[in-house]
């Protein structure tokens, strides 16, 4: 499905730099989401689907129900955050707490188990890891986390998830970090931190307040750490976004690999 365009008015680039949850140039501040600012349009209502968890907090007991298998590096407690239903997950992690060169790897159900299909190299928050971040940190959220949209500036690559062709994602970018930063947004997976599922990556909606941050994507990596996303390469987003199925629910588990453990 795709939405109308969005306005890419150039005063609305100066608020990116606040209110955004994604990358920033290397060398410095990490690269904020150029997007920010690029509002959804107003007439754009959410799409007809099942709203899954924005995220089960640390102690939380996870609702009853059939168990998963174990997933490698997972942890009970961990896996227990899974929803029974899913039947693709990505882990995204690093081994320590402030690490930010991340390794992502995809499992998909395969009869009593995992079996391993991808595995895609990136970055994560400049600040690290944490569980109750805070807008403008610089961390990535740990916790288990549904994908339910996605888009970019560049049209649908025959994405099974929900796409929104969003053309001033790059246009926008490239004004206001340079063109080397233009391609960041050309393909994102939203990660249903802290926003409502079942609307375009770019929707401003934060149900947990907007000291908690959003806007936290899968995106093209640009050899550096973000605001708090996660980056992979251009041909492997294309690959998530062909590959990813509503059907299976989908979820990524992402923090540091001792958190993931426990």
């Amino acid at each position: 499905m795709v939405h109308p365009a969005v306005r890419s008015a150039a005063p609305l680039l100066l608020v990116a730099l606040l209110a955004t949850g994604c990358a920033r140039p290397a060398g410095g501040d990490a690269v904020a989401a150029a997007a920010s600012g690029l509002r959804a349009p107003a007439q754009s209502a959410p799409r007809d689907l099942p709203a899954p968890a924005l995220r089960t907090p640390a102690g939380a007991e996870a609702p009853a129900g059939p168990s998963l298998p174990p997933l490698p590096g997972i942890g009970p407690e961990t896996l227990a955050e899974v929803p029974a239903d899913t039947r693709q997950v990505l882990i995204s992690s690093t081994p320590g707490p402030a690490d930010t060169t991340a390794t992502t790897v995809l499992f998909e159900r395969a009869g009593d188990g995992w079996e391993r299909t991808g595995e895609y190299a990136g970055h994560n928050g400049g600040a690290g890891w944490k569980r109750d971040r805070r807008e403008g940190d610089r961390t990535s959220p740990i916790g288990v986390f549904s994908l339910s949209d996605a888009g970019g500036s560049l049209p649908d690559p025959g994405s099974l998830l929900p796409y929104t062709h969003e053309p001033e994602l790059r246009t926008g970018a490239a004004a206001a970090y340079g063109e080397d930063y233009a391609a960041v947004f050309d393909r994102v997976i939203a990660i249903d931190y802290n926003r409502q599922p079942g609307t375009p990556p770019n929707d401003d909606t934060r149900p947990l307040g907007w000291d908690a941050g959003g806007k936290i994507w899968l995106h093209v990596d640009h050899d550096s750490p973000t605001r708090g996303c996660i980056t992979v390469d251009a041909e492997d987003m294309v690959h998530l976004l062909r590959t990813l199925d509503p059907a299976a629910h989908p979820h990524i588990i992402m923090g540091p690999a001792d958190d993931l453990a426990r």
